[in-house]
């Protein structure tokens, strides 16, 4: 069906089909980086969507098919109501996947039904083993123009036998992730809730220009490694109006691990957060690294809400990386129910093999921190980096942290630092000076735009027919 032939402007209107049954013919809007020329449903490729019966090769007759349309307007895969049990399918370029409110997409618990692909190649290894990795629910690579929405549909990886299956050690290969696209440009994911992903929920990889936005992630605080969203290799990217409850990570930044990333050299470079809510108790609302080695820089984080969360921003990294972080600005911190607020580490470990290069030292360097309002924190900060290889260019501005009654007798825990602080309350370590009243400074935070803001999203519109 064309889209010319499907645009309506109309709330509601009816239609009689051929049989005489009346049929409501619904306009669906939305906002995409790319509109369609063409749409069809997984219905008529054979789903169906009763929870139990398999559409892995209905998922994938359908991108095959709609890949047809890819010069010609680029081709929409309407999924309606109903829950919709699949392994795994790769896309296609000049596609959109798109969800009802009321789809559910279920991913299969058949582990032996998985496909298995290579080791990244700036990691060298599975993560959960040294071998390969289950191909992710959804997958693609060597794409341009991909787009996964809805209207809050669900993505329910059905994580629980591959968390109890990991923390046996039974899994030969690392655990799949619900959506990963590799060496790609133009790539959104929006408007969706993902539920127990077996791991990280969304890995967006070697790839530029990428919008999240709109996201609900959600897992067990317990659940191992369900990391929600890791930008890793990418430029160019913006994730904003994310929440997100995890076991790890609320937000990973990454970019390869130890010799393997360092010999890739691909960073992840001009990324936007913005508006990010985080629930997560053993892990950060926002990590960078510690697979860093490819090197992480212009990150910039604002409005930034994290509750009952280990720490705020998190930096991880160790002797053996290599690469860096650099250039991150944070601003608009608003924390409650912390054990840290900052946290660096230089010697956070967990090393992809025992090849890595002990002389291969991170720099981290120009981190920037200002307008920040913790409350019940058990320690304000602490900040460990490498003997020989400080971390230097802290800035701490305009800082207010309310201890918790159970906190540390000492706040802030330094060593092997380099930095300066202004208007930061409880007073930091003396490797953090304090301006004083009469050199009061600012932390920087770019006024520039970045490239991922001038990708403009546009609104679409079809026509779904239903009873």
């Amino acid at each position: 069906m064309n889209a010319m032939e499907v645009m309506v402007v109309v709330v509601m209107v009816l239609m009689i089909s051929a049989s005489g049954e009346r049929r409501i013919a619904a306009p669906i809007e939305y906002s995409a980086i790319s509109c369609r020329g063409h749409t069809a449903s997984i219905l008529e490729f054979g789903g169906v969507g009763d929870g139990k019966t398999l559409n892995t090769a209905a998922f994938q007759r359908a991108v095959k098919e709609l890949s047809k349309y890819a010069s010609d307007g680029g081709a929409q895969l309407f999924v309606p109501a109903g829950k919709w049990l699949t392994g795994s399918f790769n896309l296609t370029s000049h596609f959109t996947l798109y969800l009802h409110k009321d789809a559910i997409l279920l991913a299969s618990q058949d582990i032996k039904s998985w496909g298995v692909v290579d080791p990244l190649p700036s990691y060298g290894h599975g993560r959960d083993t040294a071998g390969g990795r289950y191909i992710s629910l959804i997958f693609g690579t060597n794409l341009t123009d991909v787009v996964i929405t809805g209207e809050n549909g669900t993505i329910d990886g059905q994580g629980g036998v591959w968390w109890q299956q990991f923390h046996k050690k039974k899994l030969k290969y690392t655990r799949p992730y619900l959506i990963e696209i590799m060496h790609s440009h133009k790539i959104q994911i929006s408007n969706l809730t993902f539920l127990n992903s077996p791991s990280w929920n969304l890995h967006p990889v070697y790839s530029s220009d990428v919008i999240i936005k709109g996201i609900t992630i959600l897992a067990p605080v317990t659940s191992p490694n369900t990391d929600g969203i890791n930008p890793d290799s990418c430029t160019n990217t913006r994730i904003e109006d994310a929440y997100i409850v995890s076991g790890d990570d609320c937000i990973a930044v990454k970019s390869g691990w130890d010799e393997y990333g360092i010999k890739y050299s691909m960073p992840t470079k001009q990324l936007i957060i913005r508006r990010l809510t985080c629930i997560s108790p053993y892990s950060a609302a926002i990590a960078l690294g510690s697979e860093m080695s490819g090197g992480i820089e212009d990150v910039r984080a604002e409005d930034i809400t994290a509750i009952n969360t280990e720490s705020g921003v998190r930096i991880k990294t160790a002797v053996g990386r290599g690469g860096y972080v650099r250039d991150v600005y944070v601003k608009g911190m608003s924390l409650h129910t912390m054990k840290w607020v900052f946290w660096m580490t230089g010697n956070y470990g967990s090393h992809a093999d025992s090849h890595y290069d002990p002389n291969a030292l991170p720099e981290i360097k120009g981190i920037n921190y200002r307008d920040v309002v913790a409350k019940n924190v058990t320690m304000a900060a602490r900040l460990e980096g490498i003997s020989g290889d400080p971390f230097t260019g802290i800035c701490m501005s305009n800082v207010t942290i309310g201890m918790a009654k159970k906190a540390k007798k000492y706040p802030w825990m330094c060593s092997e630092i380099k930095g300066v602080t202004s208007r930061v309350v409880p007073q930091p370590c003396s490797l953090l000076p304090d301006k004083g009243q009469d050199k009061q400074v600012t932390c920087d935070f770019p006024m520039d735009t970045l490239p991922i803001d001038d990708l403009k999203l546009q609104k679409c519109s079809y026509v779904e027919n239903y009873l």
